[in-house]
């Protein structure tokens, strides 16, 4: 939720954008409605509803959001709305009641004031008092159809499907090879030892899949034999295509097994396509895959832990030349997007299942498989997983790149000195390397953090010698340090890369056009005076209307791409 200082800021931003483009999930402007006191009333029960199933957020009554100019946009609330009288139509109009909180901001445009409803997140679904309701998706309330009903309850955990009971215990419902591949996963991830000692039985009931003397669906996905998933979880299968083209396979696997003996037989059936690469260091030689390993385990256990069981359709692994695809059905619950999963609170769409592996130790409850595959990826020089929600499915994306040595060195040395690179810092110095700079917004993107993490994380790495920044303001930029970047790549270019310092840009442009025309040589292009001191094309026109100001004698380029700045001798 946003409090009264970032609502002040945000007003502030109206000068140059309309509020629409300011909104998010957990904000909202609302133009008051003079026209119907009732209708505006409705309005800020309807809201309160969105918002808490949505999980919480902040609305802000009084601005019109498709006005550009402060002024214009700021009408505000009516001095006669009573802040008590909205709390109590928004708690008598609701089911289950809804207690938002009311904060007045006095504001010079309008009524003199703003009002800003503060609602925290509830148990939903919650509706009005006639059954309607809506939830607070991205920037929009979407209706609260049968469809997104369930989908609350599955992130409620209200209905975990692997939690329903199917049957008194009866071993002829499980595998003992799935019993021993579950064991065999969890030893390599250390599991206590003292747990995966127990028998069969007292395992899973240790691991909590055996309710009341009853197996769960969660106890057969994970031990059950192809008979007892067929009968109790048909919903659960997988796919294996090692695809020629967009439309030819030639390796197809289709399965019906337990959890740990898909994800084992999934990663046998990739051996032969994720080659090793022999990496020599000294007197050692360290071996790396394609597709690391840890981001393979990583992938294959979220597909199968996130997989929504009521949908058919299996886990599909497909294997292109130069691409590795892991989807499932299912897409993102609990307000996780593709722009923000990097750091999002985790949610488990079958709770009980998720936790019997959280003891196990094959997920984490902390949201660290998505850092893991990301950071396995990086740490080699290789592009991160890209995650999409492609309608109600999740597929993550391994693009097939080389490894990168100098990097992956680097990286092993950094960490040895005790200064291990995090995946927010593996992200900006594959970036950097790759451009010759970028500014915080970038960093903001590409690190999915807020603005102000973002740039204490540059700064930290500033002092660690491994980025350096330049300008100021708005023209603030970060580029690789030029030392870093000698020490990664052999290619020279480590000082070409780098920005010239605004007033020794100056002097150098001025420098070469009075050298020109004091040998009669044409002046500058824009582009000449971009590559001179690695300005984008907005800095280099900034730089040179100075210039012009400061000396009268350096004429005006014209028109076109050929257009020179030209220095008249006195």
């Amino acid at each position: 939720m946003r409090t009264q200082r970032d609502v002040e800021a945000l007003l502030d931003e109206l000068e140059h954008c309309i509020a629409d483009d300011l909104e998010d999930q957990d904000l909202d402007f609302k133009q008051w409605d003079t026209s119907s006191r009732d209708k505006a009333v409705q309005k800020v029960v309807q809201m309160a509803v969105c918002m808490t199933n949505g999980g919480g957020g902040t609305v802000v009554y009084g601005v019109a959001d498709k006005v550009k100019g402060r002024e214009s946009a700021v009408l505000g609330v009516p001095l006669e709305i009573d802040v008590n009288m909205l709390k109590r139509a928004v708690y008598d109009k609701t089911d289950p009641h809804i207690m938002p909180v009311f904060e007045e901001l006095h504001v010079p445009e309008g009524t003199g004031r703003v009002l800003i409803m503060q609602v925290h997140p509830g148990m939903p679904p919650h509706t009005d008092t006639k059954g309607g309701g809506t939830v607070r998706v991205g920037k929009d309330c979407q209706p609260l159809t049968g469809t997104m009903r369930r989908k609350i309850g599955v992130e409620t955990g209200e209905t975990d499907y692997t939690a329903e009971a199917i049957g008194r215990v009866d071993e002829s419902l499980l595998s003992p090879v799935a019993m021993e591949a579950l064991r065999t996963l969890a030893q390599r991830e250390r599991a206590p030892e003292e747990l995966l000692r127990r028998p069969d039985i007292e395992l899973l009931d240790t691991l909590g899949l055996i309710r009341k003397g009853q197996l769960t669906r969660a106890a057969i996905l994970l031990a059950g034999t192809e008979a007892a998933l067929r009968e109790h979880v048909p919903g659960h299968l997988w796919t294996f295509l090692q695809m020629q083209s967009d439309t030819v396979y030639g390796v197809r696997e289709d399965r019906v097994s337990a959890i740990p003996i898909s994800v084992q037989r999934i990663e046998d059936l990739l051996v032969p396509f994720n080659p090793i690469t022999t990496v020599e260091q000294g007197m050692f030689h360290f071996e790396y895959r394609t597709w690391p390993e840890i981001a393979i385990r990583e992938a294959l256990m979220n597909a199968f832990c996130h997989l929504d069981l009521r949908i058919a359709g299996p886990v599909m692994v497909k294997l292109y030349s130069q691409r590795l695809e892991i989807s499932n059905n299912g897409g993102f619950i609990a307000g996780i997007r593709e722009n923000n999963i990097l750091h999002h609170q985790p949610a488990a769409r079958n709770p009980l299942l998720v936790d019997a592996l959280v003891k196990l130790r094959l997920v984490n409850r902390t949201n660290l498989g998505v850092s893991r595959m990301y950071s396995a990826m990086l740490m080699e020089g290789k592009e991160p997983p890209v995650i999409r929600e492609i309608g109600e499915s999740v597929a993550v994306i391994f693009h097939q790149r080389e490894i990168n040595a100098v990097f992956r060195q680097f990286v092993a040395e950094e960490s040895q000195s005790g200064r291990s690179l995090g995946v927010d810092q593996l992200l900006l110095l594959q970036y950097l390397l790759q451009h010759a700079e970028m500014d915080t917004g970038m960093g903001v993107s590409l690190c999915q953090r807020s603005e102000a993490e973002t740039r204490e994380l540059l700064a930290r790495m500033e002092q660690q010698g491994y980025v350096e920044h330049g300008g100021s303001g708005r023209g603030a930029y970060w580029s690789i340090h030029p030392e870093l970047y000698a020490r990664l790549c052999t290619d020279g270019s480590a000082e070409t890369r780098r920005r010239i310092d605004w007033d020794a840009a100056k002097m150098r442009v001025l420098s070469i056009l009075m050298e020109r025309a004091k040998r009669g040589e044409a002046g500058l292009t824009n582009q000449e005076i971009r590559q001179i001191t690695r300005f984008d094309r907005n800095h280099a026109y900034r730089l040179m209307r100075e210039l012009r100001e400061e000396n009268p004698q350096i004429q005006p380029p014209g028109r076109g791409k050929h257009a020179r700045y030209e220095y008249l001798n006195a």
